[in-house]
């Protein structure tokens, strides 16, 4: 590979990574606001809506697709290193929204005290618990794709994606369910119907993304000239 095609490579390898830690921090900024999606009618799961979902879930995906983007044309190693910036951009984008929030308004404030509070006043435990299912979520997808694309030999690109996805997003929302019950941000008769929504929404999301995956790898393919299961090493 030329110098040129290197820079462009990393090139590709920071936007991708900006996409995905702006997709996670604005997913943790969101998340208070809840919907209901309809795509079977009025159903109910264990007494709730099914598909009654944050607004937090729709950015969400994408970094997983934007992860096992970088898994396979650039590497675990890499990949890794994106979650890790996630961690950080979050952890700083919650403590300027917490001094924001403890930062007095004027009287001729457009937003007031406790408007702002309301709607950025986050809960600690709820973005601890969000932080925490997130780190084993990506984590546990990274090594899982990885794992299937040396049993693969880098073929099968739709086995890996899928079901690293869907062993890491029922992680993820098992783990965040269950520690905002723990911390009673949640009551616990909303367990059940919260963790099959969002993993069944999960799910049919990381479905739909698989074509634009192979997209994605095949344009990355044909620029850089790889083969099927080779990398681009950015050391």
């Amino acid at each position: 590979m030329t110098q040129g095609d290197k820079r462009k490579a990393f090139t590709i390898y920071l936007y991708l990574g900006a996409l995905f830690i702006t997709s996670l921090v604005v997913s943790n900024l969101i998340f208070q606001k809840f919907f209901h999606w309809y795509p079977f009618g009025d159903v109910t799961v264990f007494g709730a809506p099914l598909f009654e979902l944050s607004v937090g879930i729709l950015p969400y995906p994408i970094t997983f697709l934007i992860t096992d983007l970088i898994s396979e044309i650039y590497g675990q190693k890499k990949a890794n290193q994106v979650v890790t910036a996630g961690i950080f951009a979050s952890f700083f984008s919650m403590g300027i929204i917490l001094l924001a929030v403890y930062s007095d308004a004027i009287p001729s404030s457009p937003v007031d005290n406790e408007t702002f509070t309301k709607v950025f006043g986050l809960s600690p435990l709820g973005v601890l618990a969000s932080m925490l299912a997130y780190l084993a979520a990506q984590y546990i997808d990274i090594t899982i794709y990885h794992f299937w694309k040396r049993i693969t030999e880098g073929r099968m690109l739709w086995l890996r994606n899928n079901f690293s996805t869907f062993s890491s997003q029922f992680i993820d929302t098992l783990t965040v369910i269950t520690l905002l019950c723990l911390f009673g941000v949640l009551p616990w008769d909303k367990f059940y119907g919260l963790l099959i929504s969002g993993f069944i929404f999960k799910i049919i999301i990381a479905l739909f993304d698989t074509p634009f995956l192979y997209l994605l790898v095949y344009l990355m393919r044909k620029r850089f000239n790889l083969k099927i299961g080779e990398e681009i090493s950015l050391d």
